[in-house]
């Protein structure tokens, strides 16, 4: 029992283990707790709610696990420069909004570049220059209206309200889009050679550099993904708020850190499970549920249990890697052993 403890916590889905057991504790929790808690669509509406966190988060993933301290601090930002943008394209301008929507991606891959290129090429610490470009888009957000710019287009209006029903429930196409975004990353990370090569840089640089990796352009390709995550998840975000304005994603990044590192990303990076970064933002997402049903309890201790989890979750995190060096130190020892033996 003690051996399979063991081997259960060197696996590098444990963190994924526990995140998964935390939610179905949370749920579950909550459908003890209230009624009409345990029903399909208020599972959905975890993905309804959250999809422009778990888009911009499973971007926010591939940056942690590239390692050398990675992190976007813009992606927020990022978030609010696309809402504002779209607003103001299809307020100002004759294009249609699948246009326009095209369009705004671009803002995402051009700061993601700009991240990456920083990063990469100067050697530059993410924080800093992520920072950087978090007040940039901020004030290019403020630049184009320090109002709220509301969204009238009436095309664009039916896409934000579109869902897809099944019986007596429904999903939202953001939700849809959101799912997709994850299993296409999880399929990315998985199964391609480029997939591999973002572990393998976040896991070793040195090593994979000695591989003949070419780690500037896979980290460079990483934070263009984080970027377009950000602006695709800004278009999302816009579905539910409508609007353009400077305060749109707001602490997103915070959020997005968060949920990434509860669902199993170690923030040195090299190991990651984009499954696990889903259920991360679904445990924020019912945490927020259980206290809409409570009616009492203020949003802010969606904060404060959040926080808790992170804290822990990075000690658990310190505690599995200390583990597993040892597991490999006294493999180590006893494949000495045999060979003296031999």
């Amino acid at each position: 029992m003690r051996n399979l403890f063991s081997s259960l916590v060197a696996s590098p889905k444990f963190s994924f283990y526990v995140t998964l057991f935390l939610f179905i504790v949370l749920f579950g929790a909550g459908s003890v707790a209230f009624d009409k808690f345990f029903s399909l669509q208020v599972f959905l509406n975890l993905f309804i709610d959250n999809a422009p966190l778990i888009i911009v988060t499973t971007g926010m993933t591939f940056a942690i696990l590239s390692g050398f301290g990675g992190i976007d601090l813009s992606v927020g930002a990022v978030v609010s420069l696309t809402c504002m943008s779209l607003a103001w394209l299809m307020r100002e301008t004759t294009l249609s909004p699948y246009t326009c929507m095209f369009l705004v991606l671009f803002i995402g891959i051009a700061v993601g570049a700009l991240n990456g290129f920083f990063i990469t090429f100067f050697r530059l610490q993410p924080f800093i220059v992520t920072l950087g470009t978090m007040f940039l888009c901020r004030g290019l957000t403020a630049m184009i209206s320090r109002e709220s710019v509301p969204i009238e287009n009436t095309e664009y209006g039916d896409l934000a309200f579109m869902s897809f029903e099944f019986g007596d429930y429904l999903i939202s196409l953001g939700a849809v889009i959101a799912l997709v975004v994850v299993v296409v990353a999880t399929l990315v990370l998985r199964y391609t050679s480029f997939g591999r090569s973002v572990y393998a840089v976040g896991g070793n640089e040195q090593s994979a550099s000695l591989m003949g990796l070419k780690v500037n352009r896979i980290r460079l390709i990483v934070y263009i993904i984080t970027g377009f995550c950000s602006a695709l998840g800004g278009i999302v975000y816009s579905w539910i708020m409508l609007s353009g304005y400077t305060l749109h994603g707001l602490g997103m990044e915070m959020d997005a850190i968060a949920s990434s590192v509860i669902g199993g990303t170690q923030l040195m990076g090299g190991v990651a499970f984009m499954p696990g970064t889903l259920l991360g933002v679904m445990i924020q997402g019912t945490i927020l549920t259980i206290i809409s049903f409570q009616g009492t309890l203020s949003a802010w201790w969606t904060k404060i249990v959040v926080g808790v989890l992170l804290c822990l979750f990075i000690v658990m995190q310190a505690l599995v890697t200390e583990h597993r060096n040892k597991l490999m130190n006294l493999s180590a020892e006893d494949a000495g052993k045999k060979k003296k033996k031999e």
